[in-house]
């Protein structure tokens, strides 16, 4: 891959979600530093936070209390969404079977969350399953100090408390049949968390508004939650802050890039992030990028972190809208020049006292950037090396009785790497004093001071099953969705999540925002041990290095059955026709190489040669084919990515496609047939954004895809046509036809579509109309900009908040405006800032001060509700 290329992908992904992410502070809404978008990505893992006295393994930020028939298809849906978007994880009970009491699992979950909020709305009291969970959460409010945020959705808190008025009826017929007990710690529950300060929707003119508020909260108390300049938690930080202050110098007004240098494992991250937490409240805005080595990966097509209203001309686009802020930008894990050229090139591209912090294993690197300000960071001395392994080993910094000489043993034994520390106390926690003495024998074997040594150890405690999984994630699955890792993973694993929960116990895997991430000194061990499994590159379970990968693929006969999965990023591969032929047992693929690349990758399948029976992942980025003739059996696939192919249809005929959840086919610039996906029963995520020689959707496609949240065919460039089967597709929230340029009109049966909360139109031009007589009852965003042959406002629903107008010949508010405002005078309220849409509003719709406001290149139309 040239240089042009790689600048391309690194402005295409890295600076992308660096861009984005900083515009969207700037734009309005919190401060990323009071958010969870930090990430938590850890390469070294901060301790938990003594601000919770919670269990020290919390699984979730969040638990909802909530009763679904009120608030699950309206406050609780964007509420989750809102959370997404700001990394913060929530405990859902979708899968948990309700009954007359709540179970185990529930009350695990609730004692292993940060924070509950409980949604207190008209029929809460309705449920004897959220008065018990009301109770538990009380009681771990006042035993572990949970934090609890009560939120009074259309109901007064003096009824909650009093349990009086329509809420306190429903009460009441909820206790008949129950002992006085049980009513009296309803009761109290009730009482307790009404008095508590909390959300009242009176107080806001607009639930969007509202939730975007609470879910802010929300990532603020997260944040707050570790300790910004109470280092005590964190051994050796206080000394760290002192030293990298004579670099950092605070006091100048200069822009400063400042390296943090030294070895994986050794803490540059948790550093970096005490640093940030110390200095972010005397900055405009900031951002912490975790892992940017990471997010080096993605392909030039790739859209996994692009923003719909959000657009990266060129590089230097931080320098037009940041040179004139004070920001402080923290760059973790860089390995490659490129990332930084392509961030934070120039110190000009920041306002004065800005801050540019970067950490990295390379020194070349930061040399390279001319940035000459750099900590290096120190081992930990004996004794900070004794009070790490003990805050994992114990919990506190010091031995407990009796185990003194053990801890001075083992920590010797161990090295003075903080990450081995980590691993090693993890593996002894909870031990008896003579289960230390049986382990020592062991680790005594391994050589003082070697790091790989010391983490082997802790594999090697790992049940055989437990040791597989770590397999598959260093090679395969690092940074990969848990929900995606717990799919492919099922048939292989019999209780994957609990699998994950065990290694992450064990501090061999990080279970974060959705995510499974492994420290890289983990991914190495991971990858070692695979590769000592045979001299022969192609008798090894797994295969991810470049060149042996290029060795095997180019050899007709170097195949095997042990090879399960192949993971290639590289610039080019040249593969025979039969190099997958005697992979009988190959499962998992992913395969991007260079644009340019590929040798005679066209000619891969050239003859009879077909992947394996058993595949239930292909990743294939740029794939040179035009159809997917290759898979023998797609019925086994899980998930299918081919951005960027030469596609022009997936299968030969109709497969059943019953495990398909995931599909990717965006910018294959020459599919026309995606029919095949019909049969796709339970597919949840479909894009086809960029497919710009797509035509027609097959008429029976929305018949297979019911559980789907979001559909994506922007820049379908020929998209002319969508089949009235859309509508059957009830749980969809977001749907985009953005650029859609051969568009001309949409079916009647999105009205069926009543979970829609966003519909993208935007630059459709052929579009003339929307379908009349139905009510998108969810709607609250619409989106027609430069849909040029619009000429009369849509009546789509009568709960739009959010209307894109700019390049339309809309002259007119719509009357359902107006009629819902007469007929709900009480319960809406409308405000006019500017008459923009027509100088003949008649006096009648003014009145319905319909709220116009100018954006920089749009008009927004929005109705603010305000209950009163």
């Amino acid at each position: 891959m040239d240089l042009y290329l790689l600048l391309v992908t690194v402005s295409a992904t890295i600076f992308t979600l660096l861009c984005s992410t900083i515009f969207f502070i700037v734009y309005g809404k919190f401060r990323v530093q009071e958010s969870k978008i930090i990430a938590y990505y850890p390469s070294s893992p901060s301790p938990p936070s003594p601000k919770l006295s919670l269990s020290s393994n919390c699984v979730h930020d969040v638990f909802p209390s909530f009763h679904g028939a009120d608030v699950r298809k309206s406050f609780l849906s964007h509420f989750l969404k809102e959370c997404r978007s700001k990394a913060i994880n929530l405990f859902i009970d979708n899968e948990i079977t309700r009954g007359e009491f709540i179970g185990l699992e529930l009350r695990k979950a609730i004692q292993g969350s940060k924070i509950a909020i409980v949604l207190l709305s008209k029929r809460y009291a309705s449920s004897s399953w959220c008065l018990d969970e009301l109770v538990e959460v009380m009681k771990c409010k006042q035993e572990l100090g949970q934090t609890v945020m009560p939120v009074f959705y259309e109901v007064d808190p003096s009824d909650v408390k009093k349990q009086a008025g329509e809420f306190g009826k429903v009460f009441k017929e909820t206790c008949k049949g129950k002992t006085n007990e049980v009513t009296r710690k309803w009761s109290q529950a009730l009482a307790e968390v009404a008095t508590l300060a909390g959300y009242h929707s009176k107080n806001w003119d607009n639930e969007a508004k509202m939730i975007e508020d609470v879910a802010t909260d929300v990532a603020k108390k997260l944040f707050n939650s570790t300790p910004s300049r109470d280092f005590d938690e964190f051994i050796g930080m206080e000394a760290h802050m002192n030293k990298i202050a004579r670099v950092l110098r605070a006091d100048l007004d200069e822009v400063r890039m400042i390296g943090i240098w030294g070895p994986a494992g050794i803490g540059k991250t948790t550093i970096a992030r005490c640093l940030f937490n110390q200095l972010s409240d005397t900055f405009q805005y900031s951002v912490f990028m975790m892992n940017v080595k990471a997010m080096c990966t993605p392909p030039v097509c790739s859209d996994d972190y692009n923003k719909e209203d959000f657009k990266i001309s060129h590089l230097g686009v931080a320098q037009e809208r940041l040179n004139d802020k004070k920001v402080l930008v923290v760059l973790d894990n860089v390995d490659r020049l490129v990332q930084l050229e392509a961030m934070a090139k120039e110190t000009q591209w920041f306002g004065h006292g800005s801050r540019i912090i970067i950490t990295t294993q390379d020194r070349k690197i930061l040399k390279a950037h001319g940035i000459t300000d750099i900590y290096n960071v120190d081992f930990p001395s004996t004794c900070e090396a004794i009070q790490m392994f003990c805050k994992y080993a114990f919990g506190q910094k010091y031995p407990e009785d009796g185990f003194e000489n053990l801890v001075w043993e083992v920590t010797r034994l161990s090295g003075s790497l903080p990450l081995g520390l980590r691993v090693m106390g993890s593996y002894f926690r909870g031990m008896s004093k003579q289960e230390w003495e049986n382990a020592l024998p062991e680790l005594w074997m391994c050589l003082d001071g070697e790091i790989e040594s010391i983490l082997m150890f802790g594999y090697k405690a790992l049940s055989n099953v437990n040791k597989d999984l770590f397999l598959h994630i260093a090679c395969f699955f690092q940074l990969e969705r848990i929900d995606k890792v717990v799919e492919h993973l099922s048939k292989r694993f019999s209780d994957v999540k609990q699998q994950l929960n065990v290694l992450a116990e064990k501090s061999l895997i990080y279970l974060v925002n959705g995510f499974v991430s492994m420290h890289d000194l983990l991914v190495q061990l991971g990858r070692d041990i695979v590769s000592k499994q045979s001299t022969e590159p192609g008798q090894r379970q797994f295969l991810v290095d470049r060149r042996e990968i290029c060795e095997v693929l180019a050899d007709d006969a170097a195949g095997s059955r042990s090879v399960i999965g192949i993971k290639f990023y590289g610039d080019e591969i040249n593969v025979s026709e039969r190099a997958f032929e005697g992979m009988y047992n190959l499962q998992f693929l992913r395969f991007r190489v260079g644009r340019d690349g590929g040798g005679d990758t066209f000619h891969l399948f050239g003859g009879p040669s077909y992947l394996s029976r058993k595949l239930r992942l292909l990743d294939w980025v740029l794939f040179p084919m035009t159809c997917l003739h290759c898979i023998p059996n797609p019925e086994i696939l899980v998930e299918l990515i081919m951005c960027g192919s030469n596609l022009e249809k997936l299968w030969e005929g109709t497969k059943p496609l019953s495990n398909l959840k995931w599909v990717n086919l965006s910018y294959s610039k020459n599919l026309k047939d995606v029919s095949s996906l019909s049969t796709a029963t339970n597919l949840q995520e479909l894009n086809l954004r960029g497919c710009s020689s797509l035509v027609e959707l097959p008429s029976s496609i929305g018949n297979a895809i019911r559980n789907v949240e979001e559909l994506d065919f922007s820049d379908c460039s020929s998209l002319v046509g969508v089949p009235s089967s859309i509508g059957n597709a009830t749980n969809l929230l977001r749907l985009n036809f953005s650029r859609c340029s051969s568009l001309k009109e949409l079916p009647a049966s999105i009205g069926n579509l009543h979970q829609l909360d966003s519909l993208i139109l935007k630059e459709c031009c052929k579009m003339e109309v929307l379908p009349v007589n139905i009510n998108l009852k969810s709607l609250r965003k619409l989106d027609l900009t430069d849909c040029s042959l619009i000429k009369s406002f849509p009546e789509i629903s009568t709960n739009i908040e959010y209307m894109y107008l700019t390049g339309t010949e809309i002259k007119q508010v719509p009357s359902s405006i107006r009629f819902v405002h007469e007929q709900h005078r009480n319960t809406r309220d409308f405000s006019l800032d500017q008459e923009n849409l027509s100088s003949s509003l008649s006096c009648t719709q003014r009145m319905q001060r319909a709220f116009v406001t100018p954006t920089a290149s749009k008009f927004i139309i929005t109705a603010r509700r305000r209950r009163l």
